[in-house]
């Protein structure tokens, strides 16, 4: 959830380090922080935004070629200054930054204090600053030398919980200690200088090599130098990789705000994800992440699909589709419940895990259940080289791009293209789908893009629609079929950031108590493109009517029976009404996003939220 940034080398580390922290502020923006080596190690930290700690440096404070930095979202204390990371240790021996959580610090503390410990801040990560400490001071008079490593190492024996954290010194100013347990951490090779961040945003400006740190794994660098050792103090080799990351890619590039770019790249991101995989000349589909696991999914009894938010949803089109298409039972699970229900796994089954950052906490933590009782764990991720890939046996990339924006949008449309190939290509082959509606489906696959550019050339009519909206207090999304999911996922949108309570149902649930909330001032956004349930979603539009609820219908272009009867209707290309979520879903991103323009609201860092869940 926090974001991390180092740097040990030749150049300036404070440039590096707010530089990098504003490219990490995506993942955490309570509060920010750096620690600078020159002949001291100095700290500054404050309450806010990395622009706030920008604006209290001074020339004479940032010298230095050693630091590291951190962007806060909180969970152990409220966003204060004392809070912020970096934290020290009591006698000031150790400074660390930390993204995690520490769920013995309580008992650990105690223990601390029994020992004369004294703590400033709420945090669990000045309590492992402490620990650090502790173990170090206890071994100071050893016979043999004891290493500020070492000390990181057996405190870390010690804790129960996540971490990705980085670690300095006081007695080892030249050095970096950096350390992995469910929290993301990468290190970046240079020429004579490395660099460490919670993802690659940070480094790919100065290098593309980098390594992935594994559970466990501790690395010891200074700006000439590489050591990765384990928790068992095991020397490891580290496993150089090139990432294929554009520095362009994460700029703005003209747009407002990144959720508004990210958008408009939606055509591109569902061709990039399509590219090598869909044939539309050969009337062909082949998932090469697949390919050794093929015949399992094919012959497959049942299929889970676990995620969160935006990516559950992404699974709800995929369960729709994976049972039209292939006839194989499918159920969609909450990652964040999964593994605390006791769930019925059974030898065989199928797994699939959906996670835009790949380090989503609790759909780990859910991999490693399913693993566990013998079931096949496929993943569906954006980040190459994250953890979900490293965990599951095998699965496709989407190929969104980086997603900075914290309301996730190309990453909902690549991942529900990547699950429609994927029930395209079992249904094929275990006989769910016929030639011909194989074929044609590739076809209307192949022209989604084009037609998101045509629903995109009409956002300025969406921008209307959201002056209307913009005053709500609640707001009410309804959807049958494939389009419920797109319905919830439209509502989610609204809430996250333009705070606008917001509920997706499906149409018919309606009256099952929702209707009650319906009047003059309540929106009611309904997804109504023609398939066959098009006439039951029409009595449900009159219902809505009848209570003089604003009316504001996602319809298919030419539709006349809802555009007599709705306040507004917003058309979309006709395509198969098992692709209609590739299309209904961007008019509800656009009509969020404005909403939460003209609200006055943070649209890129919504209040509360962080873009990658990587604590419980």
């Amino acid at each position: 959830m926090c974001g991390i940034v180092a740097y040990v080398g030749k150049r300036k580390a404070s440039n590096i380090l707010i530089k990098g922290l504003k490219r990490l502020e995506y993942r955490g923006y309570d509060s920010a922080g750096i620690a600078l080596i020159n002949n001291d190690i100095n700290v500054y930290k404050c309450q806010g935004r990395v622009s706030d700690l920008e604006s209290i440096l001074t020339e004479e404070d940032i010298h230095g070629f050693v630091g590291m930095g951190h962007t806060r979202w909180a969970t152990h204390g409220e966003p204060t200054d004392i809070n912020a990371h970096p934290h020290e240790s009591m006698n000031g021996d150790f400074i660390i930054i930390h993204n995690g959580i520490i769920e013995n610090y309580s008992k650990l503390k105690i223990g601390l204090e029994n020992e004369g410990y004294s703590f400033k801040s709420e945090t669990d990560t000045e309590v492992l600053a402490n620990l650090i400490e502790y173990v170090f001071l206890s071994h100071i008079n050893d016979d043999i030398p004891f290493s500020a490593e070492e000390a990181v190492r057996q405190a870390l024996l010690m804790v129960e919980g996540a971490y990705g954290l980085v670690v300095i010194a006081k007695s080892e100013k030249d050095k970096l200690i950096a350390a992995r347990k469910g929290s993301p951490l990468v290190i970046g090779i240079g020429k004579e200088e490395y660099f460490i961040a919670s993802d690659a945003t940070p480094i790919i400006e100065y290098t593309n090599s980098v390594i992935y740190l594994n559970d466990g794994d501790i690395a010891i660098i200074t700006k000439n130098s590489l050591n990765l050792t384990n928790l068992k103090n095991v020397s490891q080799k580290p496993d150089i990789k090139t990432i294929d990351l554009k520095l362009d890619e994460i700029e703005k590039g003209g747009f407002e705000h990144y959720m508004l770019k990210e958008i408009y790249e939606q055509p591109k991101a569902i061709k990039d994800t399509c590219r090598g995989r869909l044939s539309f000349e050969a009337k062909a589909l082949k998932l090469g992440g697949l390919h050794d696991v093929f015949e399992e999914l094919k012959s497959a009894k049942r299929i889970l699909i676990i995620a969160c938010g935006t990516s559950w949803h992404a699974g709800l089109v995929g369960e729709y589709l994976l049972e039209e298409f292939t006839r194989i039972p499918t159920e969609v699970e909450y990652a964040s419940e999964f593994r605390y229900r006791n769930p019925v796994i059974n030898k065989g089954d199928i797994v699939i895990a959906i996670s835009q950052s790949g380090e989503t906490a609790d759909t780990l933590a859910a991999i490693q259940l399913a693993k566990s009782a013998g079931a096949l764990v496929l993943g569906v991720c954006n980040v190459v080289g994250s953890s979900i890939p490293r965990e599951t046996v095998a699965g496709v990339y989407t190929h969104a791009g980086p997603e900075i924006g914290v309301a996730s949008t190309k990453a909902f449309t690549a991942q529900v293209t990547v699950l429609t190939m994927m029930a395209m290509a079992i249904g094929y082959a275990n006989k769910g789908l016929t030639k011909k509606e194989y074929e044609d489906l590739i076809d209307e696959l192949y022209l989604i893009p084009e037609k998101i550019e045509k629903i995109l050339e009409k956002a300025d009519f969406v921008e209307k629609i959201a002056d209307l909206i913009k005053d709500a207090n609640n707001a009410l999304y309804l959807g049958r079929g494939y389009l419920f999911p797109v319905a919830l996922e439209g509502a989610l949108k609204l809430k996250e950031i333009s705070y606008i309570h917001a509920e997706g149902y499906p149409a018919a649930e309606m009256k099952h108590g929702p209707i009650a909330l319906i009047d003059d001032k309540m929106p009611v956004i309904v997804l109504a493109t023609k398939d066959h349930s098009y006439d039951k979603i029409v009595s449900n539009i009159q219902e809505v009517k009848a209570r003089k609820g604003l009316i504001i219908a996602v319809v298919t272009e030419g539709d006349t029976t809802i555009k007599n009867m709705a306040d507004y209707v917003i058309e979309v290309p006709h395509s198969d009404f098992a692709l209609a979520p590739l299309l209904t879903v961007i008019p509800l991103q656009l009509l969020s996003y404005y909403t939460a323009v003209k609200r006055g609201c943070n649209v890129d860092q919504p209040r509360n939220l962080a873009k990658s869940v990587t604590v419980e």
